[in-house]
């Protein structure tokens, strides 16, 4: 790669946190008021004009619904310096402009607004559905868990190839329902749980995270969440499968009109993300992996996290805001 085009990539690596900044920033407003609405709805907004900035071509294709369903950054929509005049890297994007919208309507851990990034058919198309999961850390054979084994079988091999026992192991999943089976048999299987209320692509990313203390990632949560997790992994390591779980026709016929082909498909890491891919997130309220926003007159402090997987480099940002200066669009 020419060393220009090098530097124009490290550019929009950064040019993301800019985006996910802002989205934070706004989001931050509403944390503990209970209203989740206007906390999401903040950050797609602060999002939304921030990737106005952004020297790209872009397609949203993970995002906040179909055009009828969204103001903006819904599927399909062009954003970017470039959408309309043209020119620029043409790329596909993959957006939650706030996960976690419940818990920064609660003051709760770990909502972060997150971006991904990759070059133009890089992303699975996926729909707004339930994807089982399944996530594991670098530095493990290839295939050492997967979603045809049962859940014993993958503690088991999992504990094989750390080279320890069962109950040293720590298996994250949301607390829903749903789960309750999974649940039990990773307790009969002698595993430790942690449980979280919202929030799974931080979930996934944290077996990639040694200090986070997870070893692996079971259960079910939202498709487009398991793409952007998917971008993450494949810029921090760890191997991935999800299989989308359908609840009826209409949901298959959805899923071929985006471009699934197999309904019963597993897919791999590189099948949910693929080519050159970036991710960035802000934290908006303190988790494991980020910082929430700190704010305090006129002023507000930003904890985000930036990955590409061409160089595999992962960037921890500090930003320091002073909103004196700073356009009110993206502190609203």
């Amino acid at each position: 790669m020419a060393e220009s085009q090098v530097h124009v990539d490290r550019n929009l690596a950064l040019e993301l946190v800019r985006v996910t900044e802002a989205a934070a920033l706004a989001a931050s407003r509403w944390m503990g008021r209970g209203d989740k609405n206007a906390a999401d709805g903040a950050a797609v907004e602060a999002m939304r004009k921030a990737f106005d900035t952004v020297a790209i071509s872009g397609t949203v294709v993970i995002g906040e619904g179909e055009m009828d369903e969204a103001p903006m950054l819904y599927i399909g929509e062009k954003v970017g310096l470039y959408a309309k005049a043209g020119g620029g890297p043409e790329v596909d994007i993959a957006v939650d402009p706030l996960e976690g919208t419940t818990i920064t309507a609660k003051g709760g851990p770990n909502a972060m607004a997150v971006v991904a990034l990759a070059q133009k058919g890089g992303f699975l198309h996926a729909p707004d559905i339930y994807m089982e999961k399944l996530a594991v850390g670098p530095g493990l054979p290839p295939g050492v868990v997967s979603l045809e084994a049962g859940v014993e079988e993958n503690l088991r091999e999992l504990a094989k190839a750390k080279k320890c026992d069962i109950s040293d192991l720590v298996v994250c999943l949301l607390d829903r329902d749903r789960h309750k089976e999974i649940i039990k048999r990773c307790r009969a299987a002698g595993a430790r749980i942690m449980m979280i209320p919202d929030g799974d692509v931080s979930g996934v990313v944290a077996v990639s995270q040694p200090e986070t203390g997870v070893d692996i990632y079971m259960g079910s949560g939202g498709a487009p969440e398991g793409v952007l997790a998917a971008a993450a992994l494949r810029c921090i390591g760890g191997q991935m499968q999800g299989k989308l779980l359908f609840e009826n026709d209409e949901q298959i016929s959805r899923a071929r009109e985006m471009g699934v082909t197999d309904p019963n498909r597993i897919y791999g890491l590189e099948d949910m993300a693929s080519g050159e891919v970036m991710f960035a997130a802000t934290g908006v309220t303190t988790g494991p992996m980020l910082q929430g926003v700190r704010r305090s007159a006129g002023f507000a402090i930003t904890h985000s996290i930036v990955m590409r997987s061409k160089s595999g480099t992962v960037r921890y940002v500090e930003g320091h805001h002073n909103f004196a200066l700073k356009p009110a669009a993206f502190i609203a």
